[in-house]
């Protein structure tokens, strides 16, 4: 298993997105925002975990580096960074 399933699978990170849910009400961020009221399912990174970065508290588990975000949001907050589309259509998918 690599760093990044181990820590999403350990419980700092099971006790830290409990408590980040509870601190923000339950409530997707980003819906509130539009004045949409919908429950927040995922906490998300803003700064995006990498083997360099998943043993850093202050990236892995920092309140300010967290976003809870309803199923959709968190989608398409991930399916926006999949692929980048040139100025012709083409489609590139960007490699993990």
């Amino acid at each position: 298993m690599n760093d990044i399933k181990r820590f999403y699978t350990s419980g700092a990170w099971a006790a830290t997105r409990k408590a980040y849910k509870s601190y923000r009400g339950g409530l997707c961020e980003r819906c509130l925002k539009h004045g949409l009221i919908k429950a927040g399912v995922d906490v998300h990174h803003k700064v995006r975990l990498t083997p360099d970065n998943v043993n850093d508290p202050n990236i892995a588990l920092a309140f300010d580096n967290l976003e809870l975000l309803c199923r959709e949001c968190h989608e398409a907050e991930h399916s926006a960074k999949r692929f980048t589309v040139d100025a012709l259509g083409r489609v590139t998918p960007i490699s993990d």
